[in-house]
């Protein structure tokens, strides 16, 4: 007979949290959840691989590397942006959308660039440069297009501008980026925003701590939701008041 394994409910909780600016817009949700790592961010330096007082440890990857540790079992916990997910496919649990990190995946073209149905007429390939190769191909897949996907790592406006390619696929925040080099946004293909992400035997035996961290992000997730009309009718008051 097989033993089964006994739920982990002491073993400490691993977080693999994405540098930069998506880790600065989840410092305040993972506080109000009791996961307060701000300070030990100051104190740590430049090290990857910490422990806060309370026990959990804290890796700092690569945004496009938190799937990678949270399937593979080094992290019970990530926190990742969708195009990233949905790029890379990974069996992993998904259970609150944190809603920071909004921007869109979008198809971009150079101004007074032709339809790329006009393209496909004229019998030329359409040419997509994209860091997201598989979300790309699926999307003009779905349109009845075969296009040339080239992927690019660093910056994919230079796609369009150098002629490597006709269209870019990418992530758009403002826009100002696309419009600094005469691109212009035609399509979205999906909204983006960063998700708590959990691995799959964690949620299996590491109860009840890993259902109390989930549910502990959703109260923080609904309090900021519900505070951002508040602080918006606080603004529109003020520049009332002021004028």
């Amino acid at each position: 007979m097989v033993a089964v394994p006994e739920p982990l409910t002491s073993a400490p909780l691993t977080w693999a949290l994405p540098k930069g600016r998506i880790l600065d817009q989840a410092l305040p949700l993972l506080a109000a959840a009791g996961i307060e790592i701000a300070a030990s961010l100051d104190e740590v330096g430049r090290k990857l691989l910490f422990e806060l007082p309370t026990g959990e440890r804290i890796l700092l990857v690569k945004p496009v590397d938190v799937p990678t540790y949270v399937e593979h079992g080094i992290a019970d916990f990530g926190i990742a942006g969708l195009d990233t997910l949905l790029e890379q496919g990974r069996d992993l649990y998904e259970p609150v959308d944190l809603g920071i990190g909004r921007c869109r995946l979008a198809v971009a073209v150079p101004e007074g660039a032709p339809p790329d149905r006009k393209l496909l007429r004229r019998g030329m390939d359409l040419r997509v440069a994209t860091k997201y190769p598989r979300c790309a191909l699926r999307h003009y897949r779905a349109r009845g297009i075969q296009p040339d996907i080239i992927p690019l790592y660093g910056s994919v406006e230079l796609g369009p501008i150098t002629g490597l390619a006709d269209q870019i696929v990418d992530l758009v925040e403002s826009g100002e980026t696309l419009r600094q080099n005469a691109l212009v946004e035609v399509e979205t293909i999906f909204e983006v925003t960063s998700r708590l992400i959990v691995n799959a035997a964690s949620l299996r035996l590491k109860q009840p701590a890993v259902s109390q961290t989930i549910a502990g992000l959703r109260r923080a997730v609904q309090a900021a939701a519900n505070e951002r009309p508040r602080a918006h009718a606080g603004e529109v008051r003020e520049k009332a008041a002021s004028s």
